[in-house]
């Protein structure tokens, strides 16, 4: 196992396999073009090490060029990709083959094309030494190949981790948890923070509060909290980029955690979709949505009981008690329809006593 920054990567590849793999690469282009000087265009930065040893496996006449295009940025692509080297001049007449370290989604293979499309080059083909075949998008033809392999986050041999990893001779491969990420729901009454005490125990969850973590920033005048506070004074809503921050910041704080359990966020779909493109940038996903139901009349009982303790005047109001109810419906009906549609949507029965729920959402959570 290696660590580089936040991450631990277990061994995938060993430099032999890589080798052997290029070495058939090399082979079959040369029974192609040992009769030519083909010009071999390598794409960095990944593909420098490959390129290296491609070059010595491959004995003929043959040109080499380099063009720098990123779309990576830590574990996921970004999607938009940057030309930061431009192609080679003097292209006409000549064979062209672009040499990949990896090919997965296709959208730096999109722009490669595209950099090339209006040169006048006798012909062009395209290898890879890694080949993700499951996630690529099948536009272009893929002429050469070294290695098939799965959609895991792979580095070493030129392939890095935020600028780690490249200098690694052999190739590593994310060392995937099975992390829970949970989204809890409730109506008021219903034993949410409860049920998180004891589930964040049971699979050492880190329970992540929204209303607690907005409190814990403006108390303490953190730079996020200064920002919030400076929406809620106006009578604005913070805005969900604020709040994904947040949340941000406290998985960044946890990252020992097997998962965490958020509590309060989202509250509307575009929350949800703002989640899980934060989760994804961290190679991280909500599992499993979970709605802790109950009768609004026996919510009404806990919550008016729980009023004469807990001093809140909102427990203290059946007409305030059941307008959160509301309020909580009309907000938690485009979520349900949200994850039911991912098919992580479950609903559980909040009445019993304490030992019974946390048993009913453990069957949910055992079963991921």
């Amino acid at each position: 196992m290696i660590k580089l920054h936040d991450k631990v990567f277990k061994p995938y590849l060993k430099e032999e396999q890589i080798l052997s793999a290029i070495d058939k690469m090399a082979k079959e282009i040369a029974a192609d073009y040992k009769d030519e000087t083909p010009l071999f265009v390598g794409v960095l930065n990944g593909a420098f090490m490959f390129v290296a040893d491609f070059l010595k496996a491959y004995q003929h006449p043959c040109e080499v060029s380099f063009v720098r295009l990123s779309s990576y940025q830590g574990l996921t692509s970004t999607g938009i990709v940057e030309t930061l080297l431009d192609v080679p001049e003097e292209l006409e007449g000549k064979s062209v083959i672009i040499l990949e370290d990896v090919v997965d989604t296709g959208r730096t293979l999109k722009e490669l094309v595209h950099l090339f499309s209006n040169t006048n080059v006798k012909e062009f083909k395209i290898g890879t030494l890694f080949y993700k075949s499951d996630i690529y998008n099948g536009e272009y033809a893929i002429d050469y190949v070294g290695l098939e392999i799965p959609d895991h986050f792979i580095v070493g041999y030129g392939l890095d981790y935020n600028e780690l990893g490249r200098n690694l001779r052999e190739v590593y491969q994310l060392n995937q948890t099975d992390m829970i990420n949970l989204v809890l729901f409730g109506k008021p009454g219903a034993g949410k923070g409860t049920q998180a005490g004891f589930l964040k125990e049971k699979y050492n969850l880190k329970h992540i509060s929204t209303g607690d973590v907005f409190r814990y920033n403006i108390k303490n005048g953190t730079e996020l909290g200064t920002l919030a506070k400076s929406y809620i004074d106006k009578g604005d809503l913070v805005p969900d980029a604020v709040t994904i921050d947040m949340l941000k910041d406290e998985v960044e704080k946890n990252p020992d955690a097997a998962g965490f359990i958020f509590d309060g966020f989202p509250r509307t779909a575009a929350q949800a979709e703002a989640l899980d493109n934060f989760l994804e940038s961290k190679d991280m996903k909500v599992n499993a949505t979970i709605a802790l139901e109950a009768e609004d009349d026996i919510l009404v009982e806990r919550l008016l009981e729980r009023g004469k303790s807990s001093g809140r005047s909102d427990d203290q109001d059946e007409s305030k008690i059941r307008n959160r109810f509301d309020e909580y419906n009309e907000k938690t009906a485009p979520l349900k329809a949200y994850y039911e549609k991912q098919g992580k949507f479950h609903s559980v029965n909040g009445i019993g006593n304490i030992e019974e729920i946390t048993g009913r959402l453990s069957k949910v959570i055992d079963s991921l």
